[in-house]
């Protein structure tokens, strides 16, 4: 049986493949994506029927898509969703599916396409702990799901999608000024129901996915005036931003402005104003105040679900997704991972213990445990400036999940800058941070820095870090870093190189650092 999955997600405007090669745990690697837009859904009669020229370009697109799993020996998994299990001739486009393209498909409900989203985002988004309500706008239907720890609580699709209500409401070239209220009212009473729902189990916190999402996010950070994200995974935005997009949307009164629109994603014009106004609706009826966009959705869960299926699985590997997928990158390419943990152990100490001088955050440390952990990886490519490499595969790989773009930036800078050059600004890469993230990265490299000479030797001989000052409590004292030996052990080497690097630690500090064996270990 193959190792390698596809997973194809048959939506009322999109299709979708994931193409993944599995290994021992649920965990994939994916190896190709492909989407094509398809508008299955598209012609009259609220999609009740799949106009013969829309499965002509669904049979294509399925062709096309079958060949690229096929270039890589994948199994193929389809489900089908809105627009196939709402047309009255499905049974036409299922067949030709089958006999033409070699694809069985399945058509699954509402509930479990909600499902298998969940499934999707939980791989992506790190809130499997937290009670979470999803919100997935397709272009047939939306699917609205309160859920926690891997288990749905409570799930709702509406036939409300941003085509279906583009066709209803805004299928003129040019906006008519009463189509935006009338399409609010039939969205909110629409959405009664699920308000009621949602207040009876309450929700932690929110997460949207989908492509309508993905370009609010899009927007909203042109918005802000950001620079070109490489993901818009774990983006937030908040209800009045979005309130902010939509306005925006709306100002654009012919389809030939939208598309000029900062963030806009061309293809999705046309049906942007329709798919705005329902995350608009479903954030001020269901009182959601922010939302968290999840790259990961349908296709995602489609393909953990085939895995499940074909030799069973739990979603225990969810629990802490950060923490594991750093530790998966690791595992396949850091050929030292004891050193690599030894680093980070005494870079979190360092880290604690001249606090009060850096004051960075709790997440910051979170990304100086990461990039202590993935420092090394880029020896997988050559020892020859190999931190360059390690910035290049932490900043690029698709394994780091539940992660911002912003934070996965951060986390390859301080791998990048662990040796070598400090961090400056005529690097384009560190002056495109901001204020904030440039003095992030030097606090977390500086730590970083040190931290690995205390490991020099990759022998593991400092057991303990004390600190304390050598002076009368002035303000330019020294700060000493007092090393605690393992019984036995010697650290010669680990004293002259973390001395030899602690420059950039007395930049951040303010103040002259010794670095010393403790009284007991001399």
């Amino acid at each position: 049986m193959s190792d390698v999955l596809a997973a194809l997600d048959i939506g009322t405007n999109s299709f979708h493949l994931v193409v993944a090669r599995t290994g021992a745990t649920d965990r994939f690697e994916v190896m190709a994506r492909s989407k094509e837009l398809v508008r299955l859904g598209s012609g009259s009669g609220d999609m009740r029927k799949l106009e013969p020229d829309a499965i002509e370009r669904g049979i294509e697109a399925l062709v096309r898509l079958g060949k690229v799993a096929e270039t890589h020996g994948a199994e193929v998994y389809a489900v089908a969703t809105s627009a196939v299990r709402e047309a009255d001739n499905a049974d036409e486009f299922l067949r030709r599916a089958r006999t033409e393209a070699g694809i069985d498909i399945q058509v699954i409900s509402g509930p479990e396409e909600a499902r298998l989203i969940h499934l999707g985002v939980l791989q992506a988004v790190p809130v499997f702990d937290r009670r979470l309500i999803l919100m997935d706008i397709g272009g047939g239907s939306t699917e609205i799901l309160i859920g926690e720890r891997g288990e749905t609580l409570a799930v709702t699709s509406l036939k409300v999608g941003a085509l279906r209500l583009t066709q209803r409401f805004f299928s003129s070239k040019r906006l008519h000024p009463s189509a935006v209220d009338a399409c609010r009212r039939w969205l909110r009473s629409s959405l009664a129901p699920v308000a009621r729902q949602v207040r009876r189990h309450g929700f932690d916190v929110a997460v949207g996915s989908s492509g309508t999402v993905a370009t609010l996010c899009s927007m909203v950070h042109a918005m802000r005036g950001g620079e070109s994200l490489r993901t818009f995974n774990n983006f937030t935005f908040t209800a009045a931003e979005l309130g902010q997009v939509v306005d925006l949307i709306i100002s654009a009164e012919t389809l030939e402005q939208r598309p000029k629109l900062p963030g806009m994603d061309p293809s999705r014009a046309d049906i942007i104003l329709a798919g705005a106004l329902i995350a608009e609706q479903v954030m001020a009826e269901l009182g959601i105040d922010e939302m968290i966009y999840s790259d990961y959705a349908l296709r995602e869960g489609a393909l953990l679900d085939a895995l499940h299926r074909r030799r069973g699985g739990t979603l225990h590997h969810l629990h802490d997704l950060r923490r594991r997928s750093v530790e998966h990158l690791a595992g396949l390419m850091d050929d030292d991972p004891h050193h690599s943990a030894e680093v980070a152990r005494l870079a979190l100490d360092l880290f604690d213990l001249t606090h009060q001088w850096h004051g960075a955050s709790d997440q910051d440390r979170e990304l100086l445990e990461a990039a202590a952990l993935l420092t090394n990886v880029g020896m997988f490519v050559s020892h020859d400036g190999f931190h360059k490499h390690s910035y290049y595969i932490i900043r690029n790989t698709e394994h780091l999940a539940g992660f911002t773009d912003n934070e996965i930036e951060i986390i390859a800078q301080v791998a990048r800058y662990h040796r070598k050059s400090p961090p400056k600004v005529s690097h384009d890469a560190f002056a495109a941070l901001t204020d904030a993230g440039r003095t992030t990265v030097r606090v977390l490299a500086a730590i970083l820095r040190v931290a690995i000479g205390l490991d020099q030797t990759h022998d593991a001989v400092v057991s303990t870090l004390g600190l304390r000052l050598d002076g009368d409590g002035d303000a330019d004292d020294a700060v000493v870093l007092e090393l605690g030996l393992r019984p036995g052990a010697t650290a010669e080497l680990e004293l002259f190189t973390a001395n030899e690097r602690r420059g950039l630690l007395e930049e951040v500090v303010g103040r002259p650092i010794r670095i010393e064996l403790a009284p007991a270990a001399k």
